[in-house]
């Protein structure tokens, strides 16, 4: 065992496959002073990669979580440690298949061989299978096995070699200190290590270490039933770890797959049974480890009949019985996706935490080139532990949405679909209003958003010649075809939106105006009352945030970002305040709320509300300014994110109702109706060609790719500038453009309509990739209502970026034609923004 040294300049805790990965990578990357440290023994240390089952499946919908696997398994590939055995889905349900057809629309994105495959098929794959319950499968002839421990072994050898790590197990960690909110220290039962840096890599047991620097990392341990049923003879004989395909039998939330002389069943279908990270049993107090709890066999009883359906000959083998269960330990999350980052409350303290052994290497790679060049080369947006508001790391939210969670493992999930438990978080004030309206509720950020208002059904007869219905139930989940009347009645009349879920900031003092323009692109530096939208970048140049600034005095800015972002955002600007302190910042998003009033009627409705002039002449379009409606002091901003004449109108959150009812009243002769979301973030965004962080916005890409380079660049330094000028120098790789389907029509004569992260091919079937890589995906997709098109956004290579440019979209087993209908950011719908700046 190594001494420890009393500095360090990075001490990671946890040395299961994710710690030894981010110090493996840490030391390629030039760092010579890290600790590793783990209270139990080495090579296991009794975390969950001790017991997980090892394989990995490389298909996601998700395009973060496909990349970190894909660029794990190389990793393990690497080092030797990976095992090609294939793997089969098995679809029991009809619905299963057809969501087999979108598995297959996300391996064709992602660039990952699958194939559908009938029963008889799968017999072939696997012979031991009953094949008469099977309706289908779904093969990936690159699903393997890999041997984490023996991985994290060779990644410590690697870094020690180096002279970069020193390595100590059986060593309790006791304490984090902090200095003025930094990480300064690590105390040990083997004493203490001074250091700016931690890395908290322990799986279930993040939660505690994180509260002991008064950090939260919003986790909580849950059980993943697992039990080896041999000897089985077939098994034996063929003398190997794994032989056969994996199977996962997805309809009854379950998987399969030899383990040498033994069939390895594992469950997702259970009831979810949560802990708690304090009493998680010690080494010495463990029967097995301390991840491995007694196994409660009432539990999964239900899953063994399930197992004994489709594996009848193996599971009744004559002398086969359980050698081994467990209620395995993994870490469950509010969203289900990684917790990885610094974390909001502590700097220099960060979270690798909630990741699978199948994502691991390539975490601990991203993570080290996050640490040390602030950034990484694949978008770790979804996963960014900062993504969560106070209200979603309470111990009550995690454990809510963690039982709700567990069950969809296997589950088939709606790209739309809602979260049910603990919801009514966050309630705008106008939120009586909107249920007397009929609003459907979506969730961001815990805040309730209408997405659209059952009032407002009569307007389907109104726009019946505009609107379309989407006869597949699929499609139509989470939709209404209200959402589009909606639209058409904002750009006829005028209608109202809940905006309150922005986040909003203001920043002020003598060092304002420098600390803005430092931390954004566009050119700050404009008249008091001026509003500004402008992109924020990483260090590498990439998407971190695009927001609106309006400048209210010479040292005070108002910053407006989305509801789904806030938190984020809130992080990174709060990270970048100068330690002089010259700037102030303030976090006005539960003291604030908004109503977006837009349409060609909507002067007509905000003049009858103040007596303030709200003229063309009297309020310019791209200004704020104060007014007063019904005696409720109102921030007016003239800008649109739909694309119509408008305002947003921030108020205090407690006069908010009174402003709804104020301008609700002023806008009855105008034909005002309430819109939702599905307006503002759809319909009204797309057919303006409106970018979306999390969507057309992410890191893996910049400005001059979105289309969204300024004219000029500012003298001021700002962060990623740097980058952003080499890529306005070189020739665009790849571009922004908006799609048009052409004909939804399926084999079956069902219109069909794609819900985004389908893969855009050629005509011919063929997938595009550009230069650096990257596939061209459907980022969003929606309907365009005052154009009658439905819309797809998508980056395309130079080549394939071309007016006309006829291409397709495979979505659910098929595939349609598309049409490039624009290249870059002029809109397809009032291209010279007539309607706005009316």
């Amino acid at each position: 065992m190594s001494s420890l040294p009393d500095r360090a300049d990075v001490v990671v805790i946890g040395a299961g496959i994710v710690g030894n990965s981010v110090t493996h990578h840490l030391a390629d990357l030039g760092w010579r002073n890290i600790v590793l440290l783990d209270k139990g023994p080495l090579p296991d240390p009794g975390g969950s990669t001790g017991h997980a089952s090892n394989f990995i499946f490389p298909v996601d919908h998700s395009k973060e979580i496909t990349a970190l696997t894909q660029d794990s398994m190389r990793q393990y590939e690497k080092f030797g440690t990976l095992t090609t055995c294939g793997g089969v889905e098995v679809a029991r349900e009809p619905a299963r298949v057809a969501e087999f057809d979108r598995r297959m629309a996300s391996a064709a994105a992602w660039g990952i061989h699958s194939e559908l495959v009938t029963p008889d098929q799968v017999a072939e794959l696997v012979p031991f299978i009953d094949k008469s319950i099977v309706l289908a499968g779904f093969w990936t002839p690159s699903v393997a096995v890999v041997d984490p421990l023996q991985t994290g072994a060779l990644m410590r050898e690697q870094a020690t070699a180096l002279g970069a790590l020193t390595v100590s197990p059986h060593t309790e960690v006791l304490g984090i200190d902090t200095r003025r909110g930094r990480v300064a220290k690590v105390r040990t039962d083997r004493g203490d290590i001074e250091t700016e840096t931690v890395v908290i890599a322990c799986g279930v047991w993040s939660p505690r270490i994180a509260r002991m620097a008064g950090a939260s990392i919003p986790l909580t341990p849950a059980v993943h039933q697992m039990i080896d049923v041999g000897p089985i003879p077939e098994f034996a004989a063929t003398r190997t770890e794994i032989a056969y395909p994996i199977v996962r039998d997805m309809d009854t939330l379950m998987y399969e797959r030899q383990s040498g002389a033994d069939l390895e069943v594992g469950s997702y279908a259970h009831r979810p049974i949560l802990h708690e990270p304090d009493e998680i049993p010690s080494i010495a107090a463990a029967q097995l480890s301390p991840t491995q709890l007694p196994f409660t066999a009432d539990d999964f009883d239900p899953q063994m009949q399930d197992a004994l359906d489709l594996f009848p000959e193996l599971l009744t083998t004559e002398g086969a019985g359980i050698r081994h269960a467990i209620n395995g330990l993994l870490s469950l999350t509010p969203d289900g996706s990684p917790l990885l980052g610094e974390t909001s409350e502590v700097r220099g303290l960060w979270s690798a935490a909630a990741v699978w052994i199948k994502e691991g290497p390539g975490v601990g790679r991203m993570m080290a080139q996050w640490i040390t060049e602030g950034s990484a080369e694949i978008d770790l947006h979804a996963a960014d532990i900062s993504r969560f508001y106070p209200n979603q790391r309470t111990r009550h939210h995690v454990r809510a949405r963690a039982a709700e969670g567990f069950n969809k493992t296997y589950g088939i999930v709606h790209p739309r679909e809602q979260w049910e438990s603990n919801r009514q978080q966050r309630l705008s004030p106008f939120h009586v209003r909107e249920k007397e309206l009929g609003a459907q509720f979506f969730e961001v950020g815990g805040w309730e958003r209408p997405q659209w208002y059952e009032s407002n059904r009569p307007l389907l007869e109104e726009f019946a010649d505009q609107v379309e219905d989407r006869p597949h139930e699929w499609d139509a989940r989470w939709w209404s075809p209200i959402i589009n009347a909606e639209h058409l009645a904002m750009r006829e009349r005028v209608a109202m939106i809940d905006l309150t879920a922005f986040a909003q900031f203001e920043v002020f003092g003598p060092g304002a105006l420098d600390y803005v323009q430092r931390m954004t692109v566009a050119q700050l530096d404009r008249p008091v009352g001026r509003l500004i939208y402008t992109a924020v970048l990483g260090e590498g140049g990439g998407f971190r945030s695009d927001l609106t600034v309006v400048r209210l005095a010479e040292d005070r800015f108002r910053i407006v970002t989305g509801g789904a972002d806030g938190a984020r955002d809130r992080k990174w600007f709060t990270d970048h305040l100068p330690e002089d302190g010259t700037v102030g910042f303030a976090d006005l998003t539960s003291a604030v709320c908004t109503i977006g009033v837009w349409g060609p009627r909507a002067r007509d409705l905000l003049a009858a509300a103040t007596e303030d002039d709200v003229s063309d002449e009297g309020f310019r379009f791209g200004t704020g300014r104060w007014i007063t409606v019904d005696g409720v002091p109102v921030l007016a901003l003239r800008l649109s994110y739909v694309g119509d004449l408008g305002w947003e109108l921030h108020a205090p959150f407690e006069q908010g109702l009174r402003l709804w009812d104020a301008l609700w009243r002023a806008g009855q002769p105008f034909g005002v109706v309430p819109a939702g979301i599905g307006v503002y973030g759809t319909t009204g965004r797309l057919e303006k060609g409106y970018r979306l962080m999390g969507a057309e916005l992410e890191s893996e890409y910049g400005p001059v790719e979105a289309d969204l380079a300024l004219p000029k660049v500012k003298s001021a330094d700002f962060i990623g500038k740097e980058a952003y000028l080499r890529a306005r120098d070189q020739k665009r790789v790849a571009v922004m453009c908006t799609l048009v389907v052409d004909d939804h029509t399926d084999p079956s004569g069902m219109r069909r309509y794609p819900q985004g992260g389908e893969p855009i091919l050629t005509r011919d079937g063929e997938r595009i990739v550009d230069r650096e890589g990257r596939p061209s995906y459907v980022t969003s997709a929606g309907s365009g209502p005052s154009l009658g098109a439905y819309l797809l956004m998508a980056y395309l290579p130079s080549e394939h970026a071309v007016e006309g440019n006829r291409l397709a979209v495979q979505y659910m087993g098929h595939r349609y034609p598309v049409t490039v209908a624009r290249v870059g950011r002029t809109p397809l719908f009032d291209p010279d923004d007539e309607r706005m700046k009316a």
